[in-house]
């Protein structure tokens, strides 16, 4: 049976009452077992504790897989709960609520994480016993799955300052929100790759001319970075601090399917000696100003003083937004992966798994039952998951299941600001799953122009994590979406184009934050657009130019 007939042969059921929206732009592809059985309940709790703190008149999301492909269904909140929602969307603004969680996360949560990330990550998974290593198994689970719920919490305080942002600025200008979301780029440097660890990295290895020689030396890319991490010297110590730091966290996705940094040491190594050279082209503080400025002349002089604070607090809470997940279920994700490859790895000796990477297919109930001895599925079942996963994408999963969605609330007849709130979630919630809608012609592909500027040079079509190594210097990132944990690599990049994704997706961000030209929302780019064929990204139109 070949691929399309296995696909064709699959029954996709709504997996609750209601209407199930796929989501393609976080899962491009099917998930594993060990992430459909563990990633709702955290997810849910998340985000209803989001949502009831800024008084939205949704009660939660809910995430569920058919076949491996993420479905989600919102949940109003229920009638007798509407009155304290309203009156808590009255102090969403009054007291701009945001900043507590701002807080929170950099005194307490973003701390905590770190702390207890390296913690988890010191241990090495291969030196334990089996029933030590079940043990760990459960130990980075659990730390996963409270990540997961962190990241959803958080998620108003990256949400509402922007989409009040483009709420207030659009009716007053008239501007499109690509042209708004410019005056945002600088504030999440984290977004664009950016951290004190990489600084001081770049710093030390300029200054230091073997560190420099080593970092350029052709020898096996593992080998270079292990040797420039046991010099005996600044850089050697920044160099084990940043992969410390970044080694562990998933390049790409969210899943354990997808792999750490250290696991792919040739990519890494190419983006380390591509930031240590400086090419970056991220905004200056006197262009963004400038831009600023521009928008602010077209604003009604009554409206100016609120454009300011709008501005001011859509700019101090954009690191969050992908700062929540860097340092929250990204980098447990990947804590996790490298456990689960440490069992795979003992399992493929003993002859009870064909591959490591079969292991990963398994739930984590039969891990655990895998690694005791206890029975569990068989190499070649684990070896059929593994093939029907990596054979499907999110294009073969039906975009609905059950009936339609009900209409949006009418949100002029809510009060003031629980209009405001859901106006404002509203709008950032399109702008992160919508794509384009315009036709393509033979030589051009309409997407949303992400991120200004235009970029010609080499395709690069990745479609999983086996490509990742495959990026060259300059090359044009083709996919069907990303995640902010594919900052690590964008010192490579020329462009970005994406099938799936709005303009608050993450691939516009991390572009605009990156100063790379981005169009997002092809919706079949990675179709068109062949490997390796020179392209041309306008991401001020939102166009790429295909040979034909």
């Amino acid at each position: 049976m070949t691929a399309g007939q296995a696909i064709a042969d699959l029954r996709f059921e709504p997996p609750g009452p209601g209407s199930w929206a796929l989501d393609a732009v976080h899962h491009p592809h099917p998930v594993t077992r060990y992430w459909a059985e563990m990633h709702p309940e955290p997810f849910r709790r998340g985000f209803s504790e989001f949502t009831a703190f800024y008084g939205m008149l949704l009660d939660t999301m809910l995430s569920e897989y058919v076949n491996g492909f993420a479905y989600h269904q919102q949940v109003p909140v229920s009638p007798e709960e509407v009155p304290a929602r309203l009156q808590r969307a009255e102090q969403v603004f009054e007291q701009k609520v945001w900043r507590e969680q701002l807080r929170e996360w950099n005194e307490v949560c973003k701390p905590e994480s770190i702390k207890t990330h390296r913690e988890l990550q010191s241990v090495d998974p291969d030196a334990l016993s089996d029933a030590e290593l079940v043990e760990y198994l459960g130990r980075c689970r659990d730390r996963h799955m409270e990540m997961i719920y962190q990241h959803m919490r958080f998620t108003g305080a990256a949400m509402i300052c922007v989409g009040d942002l483009l709420a207030h600025v659009g009716d007053w200008t008239g501007l499109p929100p690509d042209r708004l979301l410019g005056m945002l780029r600088g504030a999440a440097p984290v977004s664009g790759g950016g951290s004190p660890e990489l600084e001081r990295l770049i710093v030390t290895v300029r200054q230091d001319p073997s560190a420099r020689d080593l970092l350029e030396s052709d020898g096996d890319p593992g080998k270079v970075l292990d040797e420039l991490r046991n010099l005996d010297s600044d850089a050697g110590r920044a160099l084990g601090t940043y992969l410390d730091f970044a080694g562990y966290r998933l390049l790409d996705g969210f899943d354990i399917c997808g792999r750490y940094a250290l696991e792919m040491p040739d990519a890494l190594l190419r983006a380390i000696r591509s930031s240590i050279a400086g090419r970056s082209v991220a905004a200056s503080d006197v262009e963004v100003e400038e831009q600023i400025a521009d928008v602010r002349r077209q604003v009604p002089d009554e409206h100016r003083a609120q454009f300011n604070e709008l501005v001011d607090e859509a700019r101090l809470m954009s690191a969050i937004r992908d700062e929540r997940g860097v340092f929250s279920d990204v980098w447990a994700s990947g804590i996790m992966r490298r456990a689960a490859m440490a069992g795979g790895r003992r399992l493929v000796e003993r002859g009870t798994v064909h591959d490591p990477e079969h292991f990963i297919d398994a739930g984590f109930a039969e891990m655990c039952s895998l690694l005791l001895g206890e029975g569990g599925p068989s190499p070649d079942e684990l070896a059929a998951r593994y093939d029907e996963r990596t054979s499907r994408s999110a294009k073969d999963a039906p975009p609905l299941l059950g009936p339609p969605p009900p209409p949006m609330p009418d949100l002029s007849t809510l009060p003031p600001a629980a209009g405001r709130v859901m106006r404002a979630a509203g709008i950032v919630l399109g702008a992160m799953f919508g794509s384009s809608e315009e036709a393509h012609t033979e030589d051009t592909l309409r997407g949303l122009a992400a991120s200004a500027g235009v970029y010609e040079g080499p395709a690069r079509r990745v479609h999983d994590k086996s490509d990742f190594n495959r990026i060259q210097q300059g090359d044009v990132l083709v996919t069907e979406s990303t995640t902010e944990a594919f900052n690590i690599l964008l010192p490579l990049l020329g462009a970005i184009v994406t099938d799936s994704g709005g303009l608050l997706s993450h691939a516009a961000i991390v572009s605009r934050e990156y100063g790379i030209p981005g169009v997002v929302g092809t919706r079949d780019g990675t179709d068109r657009i062949p490997d390796g064929s020179i392209v041309r990204v306008d991401g001020d139109a939102g166009e790429v130019t295909i040979p034909t």
